[in-house]
């Protein structure tokens, strides 16, 4: 019986060849777990990624140096055929239906803590380890365990926003090692144990297909089609606010998350773009528009029409709006103690990308879904988007924008 008793916990670590899950598996090590490392081959069309940058295959040999580094078992493990179902294919449904999807809060929820944490489970393992810079907490909530997603303690890196989709059975298997460091400690250690990633570049772009060109990407699969681009003055009238009284706070809310649906009379023709599903609220490159006093940016796209709208300038009215709403099956607590009931609010900050600054914000839970009204306007509430909110430093829930 004894010897079950000392038996080290199995952690399998997602390596992917970079500097922050090498570091995380260093430290496993350290702590007495058994470590086994795993890379994740999720990708195999090089016609679309710059070849030169952060290919898989580079990856995956610096994951295996540092495998045997650290003198760990090491395996690849191919989810490219997941990966294309549930990434892939569903961000290009979004960008056709006009919605702009967040690549790296779906691949922690549907891959590495779905598919990859199950075949870890599979492997005898304990717990999952990953190399975000986020910290989890437990505590006991009527007799329960109950898991918590904090922020990292490295301002600069917190990446408890890419996690917001996660729920207590993911959070109850997952380690997150370097969440109490902050980057320039994680390199430092790197260089001290003489590791082939202590100096290797972040790699930018979706999760782990390396620096893939987006509108090639995207080109692959939507066709491109001809529209106009339109240009709406800052002083339209579609702009002024009269002042209305609403009947209830559920009116307003309403009001408030309702975007301006514009038509080409309100704007003047610009240019022509080659689809409009390859846009983005807040998008400023790509449109190929000069000659205006301020760079335009877009503030709405129509795939119906196929027409683009935008302003100029990063102060235009029509980026700008106070509340957002989140149909009520894309609505996740983290904390499901926490969740609230039909006709609830609780105060919140809240982010609406990642490295946004939190905001000061209330929710409110309808029986049909919940709005999420922000104390100050916000610039560029994007569809299809994940707005995520805290309390102090714990992430509690999110959703996706609606």
């Amino acid at each position: 019986m004894q010897s079950n008793f000392f038996k080290m916990k199995r952690v399998v670590v997602g390596l992917s060849g970079g500097v922050d899950s090498s570091v995380a598996a260093y430290l496993l090590q350290q702590q007495g777990y058994e470590v086994i490392g795993l890379f994740m081959k999720n990708w195999h069309d090089d016609s679309v990624t710059i070849s030169n940058e952060c290919p898989w295959l580079e990856d995956s040999n610096d994951a295996l140096l540092v495998a045997e580094k650290l003198g760990i078992p090491f395996q690849t493990v191919d989810l490219s055929e997941q990966y294309k179902e549930k990434i892939v294919d569903y961000m290009f449904n979004e960008y056709e239906k006009g919605r702009t999807p967040n690549p790296d809060v779906l691949c922690n929820r549907e891959i590495k803590f779905d598919v990859f944490m199950k075949i870890a489970l599979s492997l005898g393992a304990d717990y999952v380890a990953t190399g975000h810079y986020c910290r989890k907490g437990e505590i006991d909530v009527d007799g329960n365990p109950v898991y918590q997603l904090l922020a990292g303690k490295d301002d600069n890196k917190d990446q408890s926003y890419f996690l917001c989709q996660l729920s207590q059975e993911q959070l109850a298997k997952s380690l997150f090692p370097i969440g109490e460091l902050t980057k320039p400690q994680v390199r430092e250690i790197a260089t001290e144990m003489e590791l082939v990633t202590a100096d290797k570049k972040d790699s930018q772009g979706l999760c782990f297909i390396g620096k893939v060109r987006l509108p090639e990407f995207l080109q692959q699969k939507l066709q491109p089609k001809e529209g106009l681009i339109f240009e709406v003055d800052a002083d339209n009238e579609v702009y002024k606010t009269t002042e209305t009284t609403f009947n209830s706070v559920k009116e307003q809310l309403i009001a408030e998350a309702t975007s301006i649906n514009y038509t080409p009379e309100m704007g003047r023709v610009m240019a022509k773009h080659q689809g409009a599903h390859y846009f983005t609220t807040g998008q400023r490159k790509g449109l190929n528009v000069g000659g205006t006093k301020e760079a335009l940016f877009v503030i709405a796209t129509n795939v119906e029409t196929n027409a683009i709208y935008t302003g100029q300038g990063t102060q235009h009215p029509g980026l700008f709006k106070k509340a957002l709403f989140i149909s009520k099956d894309e609505v996740h607590w983290i904390r499901t103690d926490m969740a609230l009931a039909n006709e609830q609010s609780m105060k919140v900050m809240a982010r609406i990308r990642y490295r946004q600054l939190l905001q000061v914000a209330t929710l409110h839970q309808f029986e049909e879904g919940m709005y999420v009204a922000f104390d100050e306007p916000q610039s560029a509430i994007t569809e299809g988007q994940f707005v995520a909110w805290y309390i102090n430093d714990e992430l509690v829930g999110s959703g996706v924008i609606s």
